[in-house]
């Protein structure tokens, strides 16, 4: 018998469609919308404005002035585009420049710069594993950090979320090769802070590496904005790679892999994501050192940030919603259903707030969620009008 999709009439379009149907009859299906940004925490959806609860600009720094100073005069002076991958003729003066200052910040002996966070996290597992080796992760490590595992030949093994006991019997488990443990910092659906300290300690008993993805850590958390790792007092040799991103309290685009020289000087041989990848615009690593001087000196939006997630969660008790343990901006009200999570979300909008709902496979069947961000640039009457209007809508469910 011939197959369908051999026969004559069968196209792509058609089992595009049939996909679509699924998606929208269980509630998944995404859309872009086009919005403008019109203050540091709001947006114009076309002639509607809205306030933002779904950003990572967690500073307040995107459309800071000075950023947007740097990068005008660095693209009058480079250019936009960097025309060519790092090791090409794409590696510029303002790269160099950022990579010194960031191995500053974090204390670490060098930075790699990468063009996303996604290409970052390929770049390190795919050049550190191969067949033969092992790479054990926390079940809720961001999608970037699971892609990167799976195109990897090395055997992959979950263990529960931040369940230590669990990844100390995988680390048990008889092995030729070498062991990478992976792990986010800051767990970006959920807002909590992975056990970092425990981490290291099982790495170290049993001869593993550890990498942290800390892209919702570094800029918000632990002493001057240096991220989890440096909350949790650990130094490059328990945590020989880590990684972070200029997306989020940055406010600009791109990531980076801070570790040792030796570390990096692999990375810049062997990651096929970084040196098949056109080099970062130098305008933009112009404007990310703008907002590492302000990530350094600014403590204010930190304080700022923290008082701001007390008050949420605070506001979220009093009137009886319960939110995901987290002390991040990451603050999730887990709804439950698809459909339910973007009819709540939709008539937030209406309200005037943009809080998007998220649904699987970013999260758990069943654990749709509003995931609430909050940011610097928020103020308290904002949160107060969020917190009303989301206690005010479940309500009426």
């Amino acid at each position: 018998m011939t197959d369908a999709r051999q026969r004559p009439g069968w196209h792509l379009d058609q089992w595009l469609a049939g996909q679509t149907e699924q998606r929208q009859a269980q509630h998944l299906e995404r859309k872009r919308r086009v919005l403008r940004a019109n203050d540091p925490a709001g947006l114009q959806l076309d002639e509607e404005t809205l306030i933002n609860f779904s950003s990572n600009d967690y500073l307040g720094l995107a459309s800071h002035p000075d950023l947007v100073r740097a990068l005008k005069d660095a693209a009058d002076q480079d250019g936009v585009g960097s025309g060519a991958s790092a090791l090409v003729s794409g590696y510029r003066e303002q790269h160099r420049l950022l990579e010194t200052e960031l191995a500053d910040f974090l204390q670490r002996e060098k930075v790699l710069l990468c063009s996303s966070g996604y290409l970052a996290n390929l770049a390190v597992t795919n050049s550190l594993t191969g067949k033969g080796d092992v790479i054990i992760q926390d079940k809720l490590c961001h999608a970037s950090l699971i892609d990167a595992a799976r195109l990897s030949e090395a055997r992959l093994l979950r263990y529960t979320h931040g369940d230590i006991e669990a990844l100390q019997r995988q680390l048990k488990i008889e092995k030729q090769g070498n062991t990478l443990v992976v792990s986010d910092g800051v767990f970006s659906m959920d807002g909590d802070v992975a056990p970092l300290q425990e981490l290291a300690t099982a790495c170290e008993k049993h001869g593993a590496w550890l990498a942290i993805d800390d892209a919702h850590g570094i800029g918000v958390c632990g002493p001057g904005g240096r991220g989890t790792v440096a909350a949790a007092g650990l130094s490059q040799q328990q945590v020989p790679v880590l990684t972070g991103t200029l997306g989020k309290a940055f406010g600009c685009f791109g990531a980076f892999i801070a570790g040792s020289e030796a570390l990096i000087d692999h990375l810049v041989n062997e990651a096929r994501s970084y040196i098949y990848t056109t080099a970062m615009p130098p305008a933009i690593a112009a404007a990310a050192r703008v907002a590492l001087c302000h990530v350094v000196e600014d403590e204010w939006r930190r304080e700022h940030l923290q008082s701001l997630i007390q008050h949420f969660r605070s506001g979220a008790q009093t009137r009886g919603l319960e939110l995901l343990p987290s002390n991040s901006p990451i603050q999730p009200l887990v709804i439950g259903s698809s459909e339910a999570a973007l009819n709540v979300a939709e008539r937030l909008q209406n309200r005037g707030f943009l809080v998007v709902a998220i649904r699987p496979p970013t999260v758990r069947k069943g654990t749709a969620r509003l995931r609430i961000t909050l940011s610097s640039a928020h103020q308290l009457t904002q949160l107060d009008a969020l917190l009303d209007a989301i206690a005010g809508e479940l309500e009426h469910d």
